[in-house]
């Protein structure tokens, strides 16, 4: 059985105080938000529209309190009576080797949380979003979503872990040469994902000739990006909402553009959208984020190398923590046992990061303000995107920092309506 000792006290203590955050976080959520419609969106709301945003707040916050203590109960339960020290010594009886028996361990845990979140993942999907019109996923389409997804695990994830479990078992400096490896791989994945991956799930059409294409290339020869390709996504084959985004690296960059985003947005208003995103590039924030993952995954590696070193007073006291003796030390388990005393570090760590996005998202703003001339372009689509995703046009400040990457509407028009409207290359 797990010891209760001073790290599992700490571990519980910290889980409990971060449930307890977001928990605060959602209550004041739901007291911000107000009656009167906010006069800058009475273009794109009217009072029914604008009561059914709120409505749409309250549910997926009552949704969220109800899956994050069913998790929190799923964890704790399984935790205290001993199942993580049983999945270990069963993986060990079937009398494999050290990585096959590392692959068995976390993929059952992994099948585990997937089978009890699944509840979960239909009714989000078939309720909560249908309720509000936003669902489009067939059941078919869902099927299949899964069955695709847990192929794709099982294709690409069990061979990346099956090597990063055989270089901290066989290789010496094993954090580092794992951190190379894992490096490498996720560029590879960002760089392939749209062309192998993502066309598994979606259809990806080249946008027809016409007032809006021309108009997106002269935007992106305005603003000297090497646009080369323009594509419209099946986005409605699952779902109302609508997004844009970028893929490809160098020379080499494509645009996507959701078909709901281009049913629903002007000319001026979907290339203010592409201008948005060209100033992320502009100012390097995605060349910025992914060098600072790299830099995460380096720290991560380097603690879970010492996580999982049996001499190691910390690692010794983890595992009894979780109930697995000390000879029984092992890379699989402290993976796990990593991410979940990892987990309340990296929500405070959080909060650092989506403020820096939030930063990025301003910048990228007054960006597409200034290649346009005007920021009203964007104005427009920002709040028809608002109102067709029902969003919460008045967060509190707490739930702001604690999750969101992007400002709230509201912030971003007030911050657009002062960019100053300066020429941009």
């Amino acid at each position: 059985m797990p010891e209760f000792n001073t790290i599992a006290i700490i571990l519980l203590i910290a889980l409990l105080l971060l449930w307890n955050l977001d928990f605060l976080a959602t209550l004041l959520n739901l007291g911000s938000l107000k009656p009167e419609l906010p006069r800058e969106l009475a273009d794109v709301y009217n009072p029914e529209k604008y009561a059914r945003s709120q409505e749409y707040a309250r549910a997926n916050s009552r949704f969220g309190i109800i899956s994050s203590i069913a998790s929190l109960t799923i964890l704790l339960t399984f935790w205290f009576c001993g199942g993580f020290a049983w999945l270990d010594q069963w993986s060990r009886s079937l009398g494999l080797t050290d990585v096959p028996t590392g692959l068995v361990y976390v993929f059952a845990l992994l099948l585990g949380n997937y089978l009890l979140n699944l509840p979960f993942t239909v009714y989000d999907t078939f309720v909560l979003e249908e309720r509000f019109g936003f669902n489009k996923t067939t059941r078919r389409t869902f099927i299949l979503d899964q069955v695709k997804s847990i192929i794709l695990t099982a294709l690409i994830g069990a061979p990346l872990l099956a090597g990063i479990l055989l270089i901290f078992h066989q290789v010496p400096l094993a954090w580092f040469w794992a951190w190379l490896a894992f490096s490498a791989f996720m560029l590879a994945i960002t760089y392939l994902a749209p062309s192998l991956i993502m066309p598994l799930f979606n259809k990806f059409q080249p946008m027809e000739d016409g007032e809006l294409k021309d108009a997106i290339y002269r935007m992106a020869e305005e603003c000297d990006f090497p646009l080369t390709e323009i594509t419209v996504m099946d986005g409605s084959k699952r779902s109302a909402k609508s997004n844009a985004f970028f893929m490809g690296f160098g020379k080499n960059k494509k645009i996507a553009l959701y078909d709901t985003l281009v049913e629903n947005h002007s000319t001026e208003e979907l290339v203010g959208v592409l201008a948005h995103e060209i100033g992320h590039f502009k100012h390097r924030h995605i060349i910025q984020r992914i060098a600072l993952s790299i830099l995460q995954f380096a720290v991560l590696f380097y603690l879970l190398g010492q996580i999982i070193n049996p001499e190691s007073v910390f690692a010794q006291q983890l595992f009894l923590a979780f109930g697995i003796p000390i000879e029984n030390i092992s890379a699989h388990a402290g993976l796990i046992f990593f991410s979940i005393l990892l987990s309340p570090v990296s929500r405070l760590l959080g909060i650092l990061l989506n403020a820096w996005s939030r930063k990025h998202e301003f910048e990228a703003d007054a960006y597409a303000a200034g290649a346009q001339k005007t920021p009203e372009h964007l104005i427009a689509a920002l709040k028809k995107l608002s109102a067709d995703n029902l969003s919460n046009l008045t967060p509190h400040q707490l739930r702001v920092i604690l999750d969101y990457s992007h400002p709230p509407v509201l912030t971003r028009i007030e911050a657009l309506r002062k960019a100053p409207l300066e020429s941009v290359t």
